[in-house]
């Protein structure tokens, strides 16, 4: 039996786009006034009127209901904010998404290569990403599974102050994984820390800068006393 193929076409999904004003074809419709109140169901021409006498638009925004529904409102703020919102969104989605730390393709990584990526993974951590940490077992070493768990034991403590342990170690072939997820207290707490060393750095800075200055003042009046005109007779 032949097999039928469709149609080929090249375009894309068709976008739903929002109508405005005289746009909405459709009458009558079910209409919500500028400050959010419910008008009830009334003719297009009489909407957009109210609508043009505000100095606002007819937006169409349930366009699948029957009559459809539509509010008089700002369209060009309305555009504005929800293309905010959609960046908040995208951003949030972004801000989830998983980091892979590996440690090494062996388990006998140097203590400073553990540090680097605990590191780098504290500030995954803290910038709301979730960190998945992988220890790899080459050849042999897989018969010594503790020495890798203890890697990855080692890497969680660490980063206790700002992460919780979302899954504990799952093997796949010769490599163990665990997942840690940022902890919001934990993470806010850590960020006010920071701060306040900053804080206290830059203080100290201050301070120590403004002794130099009194210290270089002193030396440069005492240089003058022992240098300058002699009194004369």
């Amino acid at each position: 039996m032949p097999i039928a193929f469709g149609r080929f076409s090249r375009e894309g999904p068709q976008v739903q786009r929002t109508r405005v004003n005289h746009m909405i074809r459709i009458t009558p419709i079910r209409l919500i006034g500028a400050e959010g109140e419910q008008v009830g169901v009334v003719e297009t021409s009489d909407a957009l009127r109210m609508a043009v006498e505000k100095g606002l638009d007819l937006v169409e925004i349930v366009p699948e209901s029957r009559p459809p529904v539509c509010k008089i409102m700002d369209y060009g703020k309305y555009k504005y904010e929800l293309s905010q919102k959609q960046r908040r969104d995208r951003a949030a989605t972004k801000a989830t998404e998983m980091k892979e730390i590996r440690l090494g393709r062996s388990v006998k990584i140097d203590p400073h290569d553990v540090q680097v990526r605990i590191d780098q993974s504290r500030r995954f951590l803290v910038h709301g990403h979730k960190v998945m940490v992988t220890q790899k077992f080459k050849g042999r070493e897989i018969a010594h599974k503790e020495i890798g768990l203890e890697n990855l034991r080692t890497v969680a403590t660490e980063l206790a102050d700002v992460a919780k342990v979302e899954q504990t170690p799952r093997w796949m072939g010769k490599q163990a994984s665990i997942i840690l997820a940022p902890d919001k207290i934990k993470v806010e707490a850590f960020k006010r820390k920071v701060e306040k060393e900053k804080a206290e750095k830059l203080a100290k800075g201050q301070k120590v800068e403004a002794e130099k200055t009194i210290e270089q003042l002193e030396e440069e009046l005492e240089k003058e006393n022992i240098e300058g005109p002699e009194d004369e007779e």
